[in-house]
């Protein structure tokens, strides 16, 4: 029963969820073209920033200088929550030639990331996710994440999650190389095609 109601819950979160994903389409999506003929717009890179992991632990990006990261704000009931299993594929394809993929639980979206640290990891770990996942944070507002208002900075607010698992690339010399909404694939060939490009550059 504990499982239906979960589920069930998660149905009626998805729903509700469509309000930030269409929010997000009137925007338009950020891609690595984009991002590339900007140009960073500060001297901040993403080893300048660190998290903290959801064992409590340090977590600085500088720990993975030279790699390239896509960086996830995560949630326990939301719909697009079976994106865990894309995300440990996508890792399980791309480690061992330089990819990090790093979750970062957040409960601004829908209440759904409601519970305690041991909860979140417990939860993680019944979806077999071995990526690093950070301690929970916020993404929008006064008390977001550096990392958030380092994606507010470098490529405006409209960028900023708008529901729970939105991606962003960011390349092996630090910079923001992609962001996708929480309706794109982990696996599709969009974001493939755009880490093997990051993978692939000389830094």
């Amino acid at each position: 029963m504990a499982k239906l109601g979960r589920r069930l819950f998660a149905g009626f979160a998805f729903i509700a969820g469509m309000a930030g994903y269409y929010g997000w389409r009137l925007i338009g999506q950020v891609d690595a073209a984009q991002i590339s003929a900007g140009g960073p717009r500060t001297s901040m890179r993403a080893w300048d920033i660190d998290f903290v992991s959801i064992e409590g632990d340090a977590l600085p990006l500088k720990n993975f200088q030279g790699k390239a990261l896509l960086v996830v704000n995560t949630a326990s009931l939301c719909g697009f929550t079976p994106q865990y299993k894309e995300l440990e594929k996508i890792w399980a394809d791309y480690k061992d030639k330089g990819l990090v993929v790093i979750g970062v639980p957040s409960n601004d979206f829908g209440g759904q990331e409601p519970g305690s640290a041991a909860e979140i990891k417990a939860f993680c770990e019944s979806y077999d996710v071995s990526f690093p996942i950070a301690e929970k944070a916020a993404t929008r507002g006064a008390q977001r994440h550096p990392f958030f208002g380092w994606v507010a900075t470098e490529l405006g607010d409209g960028a900023l999650p708008r529901w729970n698992f939105f991606k962003y690339l960011v390349g092996r010399d630090g910079t923001l190389q992609g962001a996708w909404p929480s309706t794109a694939s982990p696996t599709g060939g969009e974001i493939r095609a755009a880490i093997e490009k990051a993978l692939a550059a000389r830094v």
